[in-house]
This record gives structure tokens, sequence and C-alpha cells, in this order.
């Protein structure tokens, strides 16, 4: 009969770093930080006067068995959405997105038409 075994992943941030595993979370945290900055998905700022801020919180995964020395920790900081409201915080959602067959028509239309690319 297998035995389930039950794989703890961290709520919080402060679980995390606290935790008997907290070398491993400190590394990836410090990955995913490194990645945001290296991509510039974000960066730090003083709040403008007045306006409200969207928080995050940090997601944690452990893929493996508890005692397994290869098990994979994963981090990411995710933005918490859900505390704005439409026509307040935001007034549109965008997000910029190419389909295949516009891709393929562009090619086509270029030689139809003998037009020319610049």
């Amino acid at each position: 009969m297998a035995e389930d075994i039950e794989v703890h992943e961290p709520c919080t941030y402060h679980e995390a770093i606290t935790s008997g595993e907290s070398a491993q979370w400190i590394d990836v945290i410090s990955e995913e930080t490194e990645s945001l900055h290296k991509n510039h998905t974000w960066k730090l700022v003083r709040p403008p006067k007045g306006q409200k801020i969207v928080g995050c919180k940090w997601v944690f995964k452990k893929e493996g068995a508890p005692g397994v020395e290869d098990a994979r920790f994963k981090a990411w900081l995710v933005a918490l959405s859900y505390t704005q409201k439409e026509g307040i915080d935001f007034n549109e959602v965008f997000s910029p997105v190419v389909k295949h067959s516009s891709i393929r028509v562009l090619p086509s239309m270029v030689t139809l038409f003998h037009l020319e690319l610049e």
C-alpha cells in the first residue's frame, strides 16, 4: 500500500525564510528577483501621492518528496490585481498578442500587391 507523503510549501515569505529549507527558498527568491530586474519587469520607485499601490506576494512551489535531494524549489512574485477596480484603478486591459494567421497573411499581401517591407 502506497503511503501519501505531504509536501509542505510555505504560504508566506516569512514562512519560507524561517523554515528548515530556508537556504533553498532564499536561493529561488534571489533568482526570481534577479530575473525580474534583468527583464526590466519592474523597478522600485516611491509611490505617487494619492495613488493606490497594487500589492504583491510570493508564491512557493516544491516539486519532489520530502527528504529527496533533487527536489525543485520555485518561487514567483505575483501582483494582487484583485485589489484594483475597473474605472477607478484602471480603464483598459491590453495584451499585445499577434495571431499566427496574421503573421502568415503579411508575406502573402506583400507578394500579391508587390509591396516592399522596410
